[in-house]
């Protein structure tokens, strides 16, 4: 390999490096755009779950409710009936059997009475924390619209950007060696991102540790592209004229 072509492909290699981590954290952004997205639609979702909950239980106790008042007014007949008896009766002791009757039927009316009105009152609770739900939702909606809006408007832009990132990318990568592309994608990989680092004051800047004499002056002389013996990461370093 020509020390032209080295230097060459070297400089591909750090400019694609600088392009990945751009791409890299582009599409970190992007992926918190959307996942900022998923939240959103998963906060209405929770509170249109309590809402359906809500309303569930309310048409529930209703149902109960309606079951209270179908007793109630049948012991009000009941009542009304016994007691349309009492002057029509003859005997002392029919007529207070029928008394009995009439304070029975009193005493569970008054009994359905308020157990109608503890429904009630737990029907009219429920109402209004529905009613406070269904305000949140109006809200979260009316945020969520707007701020849907700005969203999908930077996705958009997002995706501008990487496809004119990407075809610069391929502007660095294809013009390399197939070796050379496969060893630079598996680096990048196995090293948290960084493939190429500098070789500076005979040490190796990607891992810290010191390279060996002889490998730390052949990268001055461009005969190949070196790698690190301990990291294996490529390695370049800045001469005078850069």
């Amino acid at each position: 390999m020509g020390g032209n072509n080295v230097h060459e492909h070297m400089e591909l290699l750090k400019a694609l490096q600088d392009l990945d981590h751009e791409l890299n954290g582009i599409r970190q952004e992007r992926r918190s755009l959307e996942q900022e997205q998923v939240e959103l639609t998963g906060a209405m979702v929770r509170i249109q779950t309590m809402i359906d909950g809500l309303d569930e239980e309310i048409g529930t106790l209703q149902s109960q409710n309606d079951e209270l008042e179908q007793g109630f007014a049948q012991e009000e007949a009941n009542i009304s009936r016994s007691e349309g008896r009492l002057p029509e009766i003859k005997t002392q002791k029919e007529y207070l059997a029928v008394l009995k009757e009439v304070d029975t039927a009193k005493k569970v009316a008054k009994d359905l009475q308020t157990a109608l009105e503890e429904k009630q009152a737990q029907i009219d609770a429920l109402i209004v924390e529905k009613d406070e739900k269904l305000k949140q939702l109006d809200e979260l909606k009316e945020r969520s619209a707007a701020r849907e809006a700005e969203i999908s408007a930077a996705l958009k832009e997002f995706d501008k950007t990487l496809e004119k990132k990407a075809s610069q990318r391929s502007k660095h990568f294809d013009p390399l060696p197939k070796q050379m592309q496969k060893r630079y994608a598996l680096l990048m990989e196995r090293r948290g991102g960084i493939a190429v680092v500098e070789a500076r004051e005979g040490n190796c800047t990607g891992c810290n540790m010191h390279l060996p004499p002889q490998l730390f002056n052949s990268l001055f002389l461009d005969p190949q592209i070196q790698s690190c013996p301990h990291c294996n990461r490529l390695l370049f370093v800045l001469k005078a004229e850069d």
